[in-house]
């Protein structure tokens, strides 16, 4: 497989376009998470932009593999459709929660995104197995956020 690079820099560019711009307008989130109450296993603020850079990364390849496999155009049109919605819900996750406190809300939200991502997931199945691969390190932090933003808002 000869591998486009401009098309994979662009398909990892678009999710982390979308984590800094969300990053940026909820960008006193970390200090805000700081003095939030927090249930146990919370990381350190300073671990969350680390792990997005690496899950954004991921992500983007993944769609790179699914937007340049050999399947139907189709198939690779409805997952990557279902990736851009993933993306969009994920950019107002932070907003809801950090921006306007939303904390029952953002669970929500969240439980949306998440199956929205197994979703992702089970469509790139059928068209790229690593694709799909790449994207469960993204299902199980989604699940542990989700475990931390059911914790904020019952202590807070």
């Amino acid at each position: 497989m000869k591998i486009n690079k401009k098309a994979l820099i662009i398909a990892i560019a678009i999710p982390l376009l979308v984590g800094a711009v969300s990053a940026f307008i909820s960008s006193n989130s970390m200090e805000q998470f700081g003095q939030l109450n927090k249930p146990p296993l919370a990381p350190p603020g300073f671990l969350f932009p680390i792990v997005w850079t690496i899950l954004y990364t991921l992500m983007g390849i993944a769609s790179y593999l699914v937007f340049s496999s050999n399947q139907k155009q189709e198939d690779i049109n409805d997952a990557l459709t279902v990736y851009a919605l993933q993306l969009a819900v994920n950019f107002f996750w932070s907003i809801f929660f950090f921006n306007l406190e939303w904390y029952l809300f953002s669970f929500f939200w969240l439980i949306l995104l998440w199956v929205l991502i197994l979703y992702t997931i089970l469509l790139f199945y059928q068209i790229s197995k690593p694709a799909a691969y790449l994207m469960v390190p993204y299902l199980l932090w989604v699940t542990f956020a989700g475990y931390l933003n059911l914790g904020i808002y019952v202590l807070n």
